[in-house]
């Protein structure tokens, strides 16, 4: 479908938040509820930009709320995503289906919480009383999740207040633990200890929230889950230990020191390379060093 000169300046003057041309294009009986080649309406600009007197004339002018995107996006969900409290009762008050979901299972909820939208969810939750839009979204995380794999520390106390915390995991097996760890996000990995139960869960690939932080090169976050407890020898489902993963990503004070709280230096049976063998074969000269400083047994170079 074409977009008319005249739909393409009406949406472009809500972008602009052009009140004058949106006025006279709507007198010239434009269509205001055009979509351009991403199916995006002119309230779609308007809301995104937070362009109070732009949504103000649209829906004045009772334009559609329901339209979605090519990526299932209403409008909603963009007042989530910018956080802009005002245009979200509006469009709320106009009748906006509080509940859509766009086309990754994402509603509301999902998107205030990974964009720190602390008023959406207090209005959602506290005023809307709508606490069914905690559900996983298509990937199987429920909005705390989302905040703790962005490490939004206000959103994830937000969340615990209103007792929304949750150890579940998405469909790959991960915690909000896992996902803030994996994600070197320390603040919110320090607030999710406090309400922790068991640190040393797995998910799918048999990684611990432990393991990830030094996978990633997370110095902060892996001192701050072996303080709580993170079993430090764990292997993972293709028995990769925390040592060998750091010397292959060459993240060398990580190396320096897990060898320094005592990791195991000898590889388990399993294990095919031992971390002086790898540190060799990738190259890594100063983890050899710190290897061989260890004390590293030279003889078990490998099974």
């Amino acid at each position: 479908s074409t977009v008319l000169p005249d739909e393409r300046e009406f949406q472009y003057a809500a972008r602009m938040n052009n009140l004058e041309t949106m006025e006279k294009l709507f007198k010239k009986n434009v269509n205001i509820n055009a979509v351009d080649t991403l199916k995006r309406t002119a309230l779609h600009f308007a809301v995104a930009r937070s362009h109070v007197s732009a949504v103000d004339f649209l829906l004045n002018h009772k334009a559609r709320l329901d339209m979605a995107d090519q990526h299932g996006l209403t409008v909603i969900h963009l007042a989530a995503w910018t956080g802009n409290l005002d245009i979200m009762r509006k469009l709320v008050k106009a009748g906006a289906d509080q509940k859509a979901k766009n086309e990754e299972g994402m509603n509301v909820l999902h998107f205030a919480a990974q964009n720190n939208s602390v008023k959406i969810v207090d209005y959602f939750l506290q005023d809307l009383h709508l606490n069914d839009l905690n559900k996983p979204d298509a990937k199987g995380k429920k909005p705390f999740l989302l905040a703790s794999e962005k490490g939004h520390v206000d959103m994830i106390n937000n969340l615990i207040a209103l007792k929304l915390f949750t150890s579940e995991t998405d469909k790959e097996g991960n915690t909000a633990l896992h996902l803030a760890a994996k994600n070197g996000h320390s603040e919110a990995v320090e607030i999710l200890l406090e309400q922790w139960e068991e640190v040393n869960v797995v998910n799918q690939n048999g990684e611990t929230p432990f393991y990830l932080s030094v996978e990633e090169g997370h110095e902060k976050c892996a001192k701050l889950l072996l303080e709580a407890g993170s079993d430090i020898n764990v292997l993972t489902q293709n028995n990769s230990s925390a040592l060998q993963i750091a010397i292959q990503n060459g993240h060398l004070s990580l190396v320096t020191f897990l060898i320094d709280k005592d990791i195991d230096l000898v590889p388990k049976p399993k294990q095919k390379n031992s971390p002086l063998h790898l540190a060799v074969i990738n190259n890594h000269l100063p983890v050899v060093k710190s290897l061989l400083d260890a004390s590293h047994d030279i003889n078990s170079l490998n099974h």
